[in-house]
């Protein structure tokens, strides 16, 4: 399944720096950054649940805020993206 993860982390505080750092970092584990706290993964089900639960031990409920939105279909039939594009097409060759 497809998700976008977004999550925005109260940084006022050494503690939340943590927690926002913490958080990147185990979005990264399972996909890749396409905005500062926007994270596109492509998992499967079991992938999913260990997601959610690392990401959802790691935030603060009281003072941060996440969000999954679970995608219906591939990738590019919904998004449309103008700039620079950095991300990585992992159906694609790796190494070309």
């Amino acid at each position: 399944m497809d998700l976008l993860i977004t999550y925005d982390v109260a940084t006022d505080t050494a503690a939340g720096r943590r927690r926002l750092r913490h958080a990147a970092k185990i979005c990264l584990d399972f996909g890749q950054r396409v905005q500062k706290s926007v994270f596109e993964c492509s998992v499967n089900e079991m992938q999913y649940e260990l997601l959610k639960d690392r990401l959802l031990s790691c935030i603060d409920p009281g003072k941060d805020s996440l969000r999954f939105y679970r995608i219906p279909e591939r990738k590019e039939g919904y998004v449309e993206h103008y700039g620079v594009d950095d991300s990585v097409d992992f159906e694609g060759p790796l190494v070309i």
